[in-house]
């Protein structure tokens, strides 16, 4: 009988093998990089061989290098970084790697887009530009965040003797001009400049208390007029220089007014767009001049304000940016709530406001109602009831008919602010398996140090998929998508030729 059994177990056990072969094939199917996979030339998979190389040397060289030095998968992002920066993976850096063609940013703010540094050392320029503290400081306490605004002539006139912020006759909240403050500071430059880039960025034991303040600190000097535009333009260049060609940036709006170089409050959101228009502009005649036009495709905004306002201030803000899109067609993309959520108002709050009949006219002038589920990370907290929430909110009543979308991914911020509880435990593994389209964005990049605007990414062919896709998923037209994208892929060839002819693993 046994023998007679033999031939029909080993026909079960093949169809079985079969069948698993069969299910994995189809499951790798759905994943976001096959066909890149399949359509791969000899060259992409030749750099592919040379990466994967050179990160199974780092693995053992680096990372299980030293039993004293605790180094593993999922490790906190700020507390590896410095590791991170020295892998051997750096060595591409030599023949173009973070120059890698990465396509587009399609979440990013602008606050937190330019190095901290660079920011710093704009408002020292101006004699406008002045600082104040509401508590003192002392060598025995931590020092308070620093308050900043630029102030008319007159006003700056009367402040030329402020005494220093640490000393005891400064009076709390009087303002002080930022360069006499740091001239006369009773603990040095150093610990000054230290105090002031240290207050727009956090360290791993801050992150969201520590988080929001940043943009406070930051947007004294921004929403001045001088400084808005020079910073524009730095966002723009360190984009280009870091493989970005396409930027659509998150722009604050909650401030109905900014400031005039002449110290005034009467900047208003229409000279945000003019400013960013002429930036465009200029960048895109720098590029030309030096032969790079190909790496600089243009910039968009999205219209954005904070979910803390009220529903009737955000109807004025759905006006406001509906206003802009008429008269700046070409710049307005899109409107979005930003803000920590759990703390703030979740979006059901807004659904007055959201389903007015007037959102017709949102349809009409074709401005894309944006919901980025990576913000608040709610499918990483687990609160997946918001994540359908919002989908039925935005996509069902509002996303205009728009044809495809995606999910806009920061994948490290998550982890940064403890919405995961590790990298391994990001569910972006998850979405890019089951062929969700992800576009992966750097947020805040300025906040956190991490100035490589697009990321960093160790396999070729999936940051191919990857980078792709966020030109694909861009607000560009039809026309302007088609030349980027193709602009894009001959960068890319170029790319993975350098890396095949130029990199030994």
């Amino acid at each position: 009988m046994s023998t007679l059994k033999e031939p029909i177990r080993q026909q079960r056990l093949d169809e079985y093998t079969k069948q698993r072969t069969e299910l994995i094939a189809e499951e790798r199917g759905h994943r976001f990089d096959t066909q890149v996979i399949a359509r791969a030339t000899k060259e992409e998979k030749r750099a592919v061989e040379i990466v994967n190389a050179l990160r199974a040397k780092e693995a053992k060289e680096i990372w299980r290098a030293s039993p004293e030095k605790l180094m593993y998968p999922g490790m906190e992002f700020l507390t590896a970084k410095k590791t991170i920066e020295e892998i051997l993976l750096g060595a591409l850096n030599k023949y173009g790697y973070f120059q890698m063609p990465k396509g587009a940013i399609l979440h990013g703010h602008m606050d937190a887009m330019c190095d901290a540094n660079f920011l710093y050392k704009e408002a020292l320029k101006y004699p406008q530009m002045h600082i104040r503290v509401d508590s003192a400081i002392t060598s025995d306490s931590p020092w308070p965040l620093p308050q900043f605004r630029p102030l008319t002539a007159d006003s700056s006139a009367k402040n030329i003797n402020a005494p220093s912020l640490a000393s005891s006759d400064y009076i709390l909240k009087s303002w002080v001009p930022l360069k006499r403050a740091r001239d006369i500071f009773e603990y040095g430059k150093e610990a000054f400049d230290k105090w002031i880039v240290g207050a727009m960025m956090i360290n791993p034991k801050e992150i969201w208390e520590k988080f929001g303040s940043t943009f406070r600190v930051a947007g004294g000097m921004i929403r001045y007029e001088p400084i808005m535009k020079e910073y524009m333009r730095q966002v723009l260049l360190s984009s280009i220089e870091d493989g970005i060609s396409y930027v659509e940036l998150r722009i604050n709006f909650y401030y109905k007014l900014a400031i005039r170089e002449d110290g005034s409050e009467t900047l208003a959101h229409s000279d945000y767009l003019v400013m960013l228009g002429d930036v465009i502009k200029e960048v895109k005649e720098k590029m030309k001049a030096e032969n790079r036009g190909d790496e600089f495709v243009g910039a968009k905004v999205i219209y954005t304000t904070l979910r803390f306002v009220t529903n009737e201030e955000l109807a004025w803000y759905l006006e406001d940016c509906m206003t802009l899109k008429k008269e700046f067609p070409d710049l307005i993309a899109g409107f979005d709530l930003v803000a920590q959520e759990d703390t703030n108002n979740p979006l059901i709050y807004y659904i007055e406001s959201l389903a007015r009949p007037w959102m017709t006219e949102v349809q009409q002038i074709a401005i894309c109602m944006t919901r980025c589920y990576s913000e608040q990370s709610e499918l990483a907290m687990g609160e997946f009831k918001g994540y359908i929430r919002d989908i039925g909110i935005y996509y069902a009543q509002v996303f205009a008919g728009q044809a495809s979308g995606a999910h806009e991914d920061v994948q490290g911020q998550s982890h940064l602010q403890r919405l995961t509880s590790s990298m391994p435990m990001h569910p972006l593994p998850v979405l890019l398996n089951n062929g969700v389209a992800v576009a992966l964005c750097p947020d805040d990049p300025s906040v956190f140090g991490n100035m490589e605007l697009g990321g960093k990414y160790g396999f070729p062919a999936g940051t191919r998929a990857l980078t792709y896709g966020v030109r694909k998923y861009s607000s560009l037209d039809a026309d302007a998508k088609e030349q980027a994208i193709g602009l894009w892929e001959k960068r890319w060839n170029a790319f993975i030729e350098e890396i095949v002819n130029s990199v030994t693993p």
